[in-house]
């Protein structure tokens, strides 16, 4: 077990998801201010009226995109490994709390599932008009660097986080690339025939 300083959010990160963001609070000043100075990561949670979760994610600052004369901060930060918060701790400014890491299950995915989940990514960046890269055939947790690169809801994102198994991970980002492509192609096809005037465009 470790300490670690924390900070809840309304977001869910996941393994090597990059998200922005404004550090605006003395409290989370002070805690990115030690993680820029030793090189540290701090501990990402969701949290909302319900509470802290019990698994986060460890966040490390890779930019820092704006510094404000009043002491406010844009930073890029990186998801890293997981971790399950044991216990709150105090003591510091900001929230800390004892943390153990988070391990998969030996439970890999299926060379099978991993080519389909790559061509699924493939279609759906093509269709939406994506830049952005796919990731490599043998990235460590293909699921999350997939995952990553797409908008989830924070309730799957959060179901991903806890999953333990890769084949079960990597099986369900497939169904959700597979649906976001039926839903991209849906829409497509309802603004085709808007543009229409709700006659079916034929050629």
């Amino acid at each position: 077990m470790s300490e670690l300083g924390l900070f809840p959010l309304g977001i869910v990160l996941l393994p090597t998801e990059q998200v922005p963001l404004h550090i605006f609070e003395e409290r989370y000043r002070e805690l990115i201010g030690e993680c820029l100075a030793e090189g540290r990561e701090f501990g990402l949670v969701y949290a909302d009226e319900e509470g802290i979760r019990d698994v986060g994610t460890l966040a490390a600052v890779i930019e820092v995109l704006d510094r404000f004369q009043d002491g406010r901060l844009n930073v890029l930060v990186e998801g890293g490994e997981r971790f399950r918060l044991l216990a709150l701790t105090s003591g510091r400014s900001f929230p800390t709390g004892q943390v153990e890491p988070v391990e998969d299950e030996d439970d890999p995915a299926e060379p099978e599932s991993i080519d389909e989940a790559l061509f699924l990514f493939g279609r759906l960046r093509t269709e939406a008009g994506s830049e952005v890269a796919a990731p490599p055939a043998d990235a460590p947790q293909l699921s999350y660097a997939l995952a990553a690169r797409v908008e989830l809801p924070v309730q799957v994102k959060l179901e991903l986080l806890a999953e333990l198994s890769e084949r079960a991970r990597l099986a369900r980002v497939r169904e959700l690339l597979e649906g976001a492509l039926v839903a991209l192609r849906t829409q497509r096809a309802a603004a085709r025939q808007a543009a229409g005037n709700g006659r079916v465009q034929l050629g």
